[in-house]
């Protein structure tokens, strides 16, 4: 199970949208396309694979489709979620660095 997870995980948008979701609260498609800056097609597409692997629940709300992290994924599996997107921030914050000195 943790194979599918950190494919999901390895792709930026994804990655961003899990992030984003990261705050508990529900997001709509739309919102997250605005954020992350993705076409309609494109954001659903990321948030179906997030939901096969298991790390996204949506809720249909008339025409919009509302997302939020899964809750019911084990905790060892969030550690392991929560592990990725805190190395990703890292790594993000030291490419800033590292332009900013350059």
């Amino acid at each position: 199970m943790i194979l599918p997870i950190l494919s999901a995980l390895a792709e930026p948008t994804r990655l961003e949208a899990m992030r984003l979701l990261g705050d508990g609260q529900e997001h709509c498609t739309c919102e997250l396309m605005q954020k992350i800056g993705a076409t309609q097609s494109r954001m659903s597409r990321h948030m179906q694979v997030l939901k096969q692997a298991g790390l996204v629940s949506d809720r249909r709300d008339a025409q919009w489709v509302r997302y939020t992290r899964n809750r019911e994924l084990p905790e060892a599996l969030n550690a392991v979620v929560d592990a990725v997107l805190g190395a990703a921030q890292t790594a993000s914050l030291s490419e800033d660095q590292e332009r900013h000195v350059a």
